[in-house]
């Protein structure tokens, strides 16, 4: 047997804020919600994301972050997409195949120059 991701936790000072941009960037949409957080989910693709409420400020780099793939674009539409909706080009310089970012709260992620087809199926409650 093995184990599989359950949930991806992101420490956020601002949960409702960060969950917001990621849930466009990614097509989720909030499923949960209490004083403690806010988590995200995709239409058929797993682990969820929750976003804990923390008071201490993102102070490094990242030691983990999200590669987000195009689904029905290039790079550099997708990458117009995500500075409009928020995203900050970092400090950190990519390669000629990604393109470094950071959220609105400064977590580290790279837009790929890899397209990858989006699920089509629909939203269903757990």
């Amino acid at each position: 047997m093995a184990s599989r991701v359950g949930d991806i936790i992101i420490d956020s000072n601002d949960p409702e804020r960060i969950a917001g941009f990621w849930c466009e960037v990614l097509g989720y949409r909030v499923f949960a919600r209490d004083e403690t957080g806010v988590a995200i989910r995709g239409a058929t693709t797993s682990p969820d994301i929750l976003f804990v409420r923390v008071t201490e400020p993102k102070t490094a780099k990242n030691r983990m972050h999200f590669d987000v793939c195009p689904t029905d674009r290039g790079q550099d539409a997708e990458l117009a997409r995500l500075l409009d909706l928020g995203a900050q080009r970092s400090t950190i310089i990519g390669s000629g195949s990604w393109v470094v970012l950071e959220d609105p709260e400064g977590n580290e992620f790279c837009l790929m120059s890899q397209r990858i087809p989006a699920e089509p199926a629909p939203f269903h409650d757990a």
